[in-house]
């Protein structure tokens, strides 16, 4: 400890042990602060309880600090407070390190080893005072606390003053609000009468907040400038910067500053990761029920927002941005304007559900396969233990399979395309109208420079990097992380990635051998109604497996992406999360969409013919397709694992697992869960807080959307009702996660953002990629292209009777392989000798027996030509869209101009009026002047132009 520069922890190459956290013992606070405590009024001390304000009641707590208290044999009997006032603090600092009291001579403890475990403790209180020193010498006050309800937690409760706000927000470039004001200039004629019609229409709608009103009057914003303070409006000093706003600011000074003394610069991060402190946070503004909760805007979010009962209203889009920043109020800006795009592809999805049902009856190959009287014998669906079946036993399949097989299909692919492309360009306008009511207009340059703090990991990395070097080199340098110190991690990366989307493609094989061999033993069974109904048995059971294996991998690809990010270190938390969600994006893209794949596009093309069957393992057949197409069996898997998907981790999870890790924290802290809600009541509010779950990003928000937004396009061709569940999903998650961010966890630091990001290049590769694959989808996998053929060419009357004929083909039944025959060759009551097998292929008559017909290539090129043609016809029609509608509004963009111009005038203004002054200065000296001295000096004065 008598080294000043922080000695490094005495383990293998210098590393901070992470793991093994504690703190140092209790301090004391000085008599001058428990007077000050006693001095307050009754209405001040209420104030401090709830932990909202210092000791004195008047400075508002702005962030907290938190870190682990060692509790040694001696303070087990005696506990002391230390309520730390910004000048009782500096004076102890002044004075320099307190060594710790010696322990008593019988202290059991003395002598054990406990002696790294202390030097631990030592180094990370060194590094603690050096740290809150140097917030001091920023201009930060603090105070800290340890005698709380929360053993072994302390905390460091920040105060940032006038002048410090002033100073970073001059420094961060933030827009604050001037003292001018001028009119909004809205729709006029038609247009106006249009938009107050429906204003009063969808008034019941908008939450009763005073954010979400329309304002007529703008306060013109301009950066924060000390030398300018009195273009603002500052009369009420303690609300001119919000408490989001001071959060930002006081997180902006914590992320800048520094632990100097030792042989390596540390971070506020760097401090995190090494257990300095354990926790930084914001507070919330306060409780959100209870009877002694005072009105605040986390109250009034709860209330209007975050309750189920309001589901029906708009976002409090103002509100939300106004408490949590800009970055999570774009979130969930874009979470509304999805929902409601999602309602009129509802509707369409619907009523094009409706016309399969309507029509269902109508369809003449639904009927020819459902008439008994044509006594088609089908071709056994698996080796000796089937026997041949009827084709009219396929006739719910074929009827239900028409409900998503017909040609309203292929108009909502399209309709869906164009959706997408009408969803992007209106977010696009409404992420412009939002960045000029939130003042955001010009925010790309200082953009980068916010965000250009080191990550904890990065400076641990460096730092273990500059003491090897030291140790042979005994010259400090500047280091930082190159290419080759990160090749191990990319390699691992690169290895791993390939290795956990090998797992996937093998767990849908696996379910592909458990529909195999579940179909041959169901169809042994001697129930007869077991037997009926093997084909929709395995189908659902393989869908549900599919579904858990789906749930689980999404968790573990979750935690192997982040592992795999850390292993990169990268160097900002920007940087970080553009890979993280590189990463979980693809793994889980691939983990959700991989079984619906096999399904579409393979299922029953690889199996090859009666006769010629492809095996896997030499005992298992492939499996096929029902007579009605795959398309039903793709639907009924799509339907399972987005219902499930969204029914079980959306919304089950998110419910639960705050509640459960709370409970958890709860027991760790020697509470029961049964005394949680009595014992929170008596809680200051940052060790309320403290229990919240810590706010870990929005990638997992985004990340449920997108894998959503792709089941809602990429596959809707086979599931138009895809949409509806999207929404009706959506409107419940608003609500959950609006619950989640107000009630369950710690409040995030505010970032601001005029855009979101990554996300957006990602959902229009998905809607792009969602054209190609629906056309893929209506040509390989429907029977629409097939009908279209027939109909047009191989049709004698125009009409589709006959199409089932046309598309089965005929196998000798005596040109079984040896060991493939049926069992019960007789089970149909005859003898068989010709069975049918759907494929385009020649007759056992012919001349190239069981070879691929004509009608085949036929078929073949239709399908091609309709994935090139609709592929091109719809992405023109995206383009179109795109290039019609403008991506900013027009109105906005003229209040945009309108700004600058106001802007350019009050600056003129305001210089002529300098001038003015000066001139009228300098004149009044002129005719105090002699006028001697004024005739000697007439030809150097100013004063001669008057």
């Amino acid at each position: 400890m008598k080294n000043e520069q922080y000695p490094s922890v005495p383990s293998k190459e210098k590393q901070v042990n992470i793991i093994n956290i504690k703190a140092i013992e209790d301090i004391g606070y000085d008599l001058q602060d428990a007077i000050l405590l006693n001095s307050l009024t009754p209405e001040e001390n209420t104030q401090c309880r709830r932990g909202l304000y210092f000791q004195d009641g008047k400075r508002h707590v702005d962030y907290i600090l938190t870190y682990q208290i060692k509790k040694t044999s001696s303070s087990r009997s005696r506990r002391h407070t230390s309520h730390l006032t910004d000048n009782a603090f500096t004076r102890t600092l002044r004075r320099g390190r307190v060594p710790p009291p010696p322990p008593p001579k019988d202290d059991p403890e003395v002598g054990l080893p406990n002696h790294s475990t202390d030097h631990h403790d030592d180094d990370k209180c060194l590094r603690r005072e050096e740290f809150e020193g140097n917030l001091m010498a920023m201009g930060l006050e603090l105070e800290r606390d340890e005698e709380t309800k929360t053993p072994g937690v302390g905390f460091v409760k920040i105060h940032a003053p006038w002048s410090v706000l002033c100073r970073e927000a001059e420094f961060m470039k933030l827009k604050m609000p001037t003292k001018k004001v001028y009119e909004v200039k809205q729709s006029s004629g038609v247009m106006e009468k249009i938009n107050t019609f429906i204003s009063k229409v969808t008034d019941p709608l908008h939450p009763n907040v005073e954010e979400n009103r329309i304002q007529n009057l703008k306060h013109l914003s301009y950066p924060f400038s000390r030398e300018k303070q009195h273009l603002f409006d500052l009369s009420d000093r303690d609300s001119f910067f919000d408490s989001k706003t001071r959060s930002s600011i006081v997180c902006e000074v914590l992320k800048r500053t520094k632990c100097t003394k030792a042989n390596f610069s540390m971070g506020l991060t760097s401090l995190l990761g090494s257990g300095v402190y354990t926790a930084a946070y914001p507070l919330h503004d306060g409780d959100v029920d209870g009877e002694n909760a005072e009105p605040n805007d986390r109250k009034l979010l709860y209330e209007e927002w975050a309750c189920y009962s309001v589901f029906y209203k708009y976002q409090p889009i103002g509100l939300i941005r106004k408490y949590f920043g800009e970055k999570i109020g774009l979130y969930f800006a874009w979470l509304g304007v999805y929902t409601q795009m999602l309602i009129p592809a509802s509707i369409v999805g619907v009523f094009v559900f409706l016309y399969g049902c309507v029509t269902v009856d109508d369809d003449i190959p639904s009927m020819e396969i459902c008439d008994p009287r044509k006594n088609i014998t089908m071709c056994p669906l698996c080796d000796r233990v089937c026997s041949y079946w009827n084709l009219s036993m396929a006739c719910g399949t074929a009827r239900a399979s028409h409900l998503f097989d017909n040609p309203a299909t292929v108009f909502f692919s399209i309709f869906m395309a164009l959706w997408a492309a009408f969803f992007m360009e209106h977010w696009k306008r409404r992420q412009m109208r939002l960045n000029y009511e939130w003042d955001l207009t010009g925010f790309e340059d200082e953009e980068e420079a916010l965000k250009d703090h080191p990550r904890a990991e990065y400076e641990f990395r460096v730092m273990q990097k500059s003491l090897k070097k030291e140790h042979k080199s005994q010259k400090p340098e500047k280091e930082k992380l190159t290419c080759k110190d990160r090749c191990p991690a990319y390699m691992t990366n690169l290895i791993i990635m390939l290795l956990m989307i090998g797992v996937t493609f093998a767990i849908v094989f696996g379910v592909i051998l458990y529909r195999i061999s579940t179909k041959a033993a169901l169809a042994m069974s001697s129930n007869p109604m077991t037997r009926s109904n093997v084909r929709l048995t395995v189908k659902t059971t393989a869908a549900i497996i599919n579904l858990v294996v789906i749930l689980i991998l999404d968790e573990v690809y979750g935690a192997v992406a982040r592992w795999l990010t850390v292993l990169e270190v990268p160097k900002t938390d920007k940087s970080f999360e553009e890979r993280l969600i590189f990463k979980t994006f693809i793994l889980k893209f691939v983990n959700a969409f991989t079984p619906i794949i096999y399904i579409a596009f393979f299922r029953g093309r690889l199996g090859g013919c009666p006769g010629s069957y492809l095996y896997v393992f030499e005992s298992y057949r492939m499996e096929e397709c029902a007579h009605g197409g795959c398309l039903m069996e793709l639907c009924i898997q799509l339907s399972i694992t987005m219902l499930g998907k969204q029914l079980i981790q959306n919304n089950l999870f998110e419910i639960g697992t705050p509640k459960l890790k709370k409970l958890i924290r709860f027991i760790k802290s020697k509470r029961g869960s049964f005394q949680e809600e009595e014992y929170e009541k008596k809680l200051q509010r940052y060790e309320t807080d403290h229990f919240l779950e810590p706010f870990v990003g929005l990638t997992p928000e985004y990340m449920e959307m997108i894998i959503q937004f792709g089941f809602v396009t990429l596959f809707v061709a086979s599931f138009p009702l895809a949409p509806l569940f999207a929404l009706l999903n959506n409107i419940i998650e608003i609500r959950l996660d609006a619950k989640k961010f107000v009630a369950e966890l710690r409040r995030p630091d505010a970032a601001r953002a005029k855009d979101i990001g990554i996300w957006y290049n990602i959902l229009r590769g998905v809607a792009k990629v969602a054209v190609i694959v629906n056309a893929f989808v209506i040509s390989f996998t429907s029977d629409f292209i097939p009908r279209l053929v027939y109909q047009y060419m191989y049709s004698p009357d125009g009409s589709m009777h006959g199409f089932v004929n046309h598309t089965l083909s005929y196998f000798n039944v005596s040109h079984f392989q040896n060991g493939t025959a049926p069992l019960e060759p007789s089970y149909l009551g005859f003898h068989v000798e010709i069975c049918r097998y759907k494929d385009y292929r020649e007759p056992p008559w012919s001349l190239t027996p069981y070879e691929i017909s004509k009608e085949f290539w036929a078929v073949l090129a239709a399908r091609l030509a309709f994935v090139i043609v609709f592929q091109n016809v719809v992405m023109l029609m995206s383009d179109i869209v795109d290039w019609i509608i403008p991506d900013i509004p027009k109105d906005i963009s003229l209040q945009i101009h309108k700004e600058k111009i106001l802007i350019m005038d009050l600056f003129m203004k305001e210089e002529q009026g300098k001038t003015q002054t000066l001139d009228r200065v300098l004149y009044s000296g002129c005719k105090e002047t002699s006028p001697l001295t004024r005739s000697r000096s007439i030809s150097h004065t100013p004063c001669k132009n008057y």
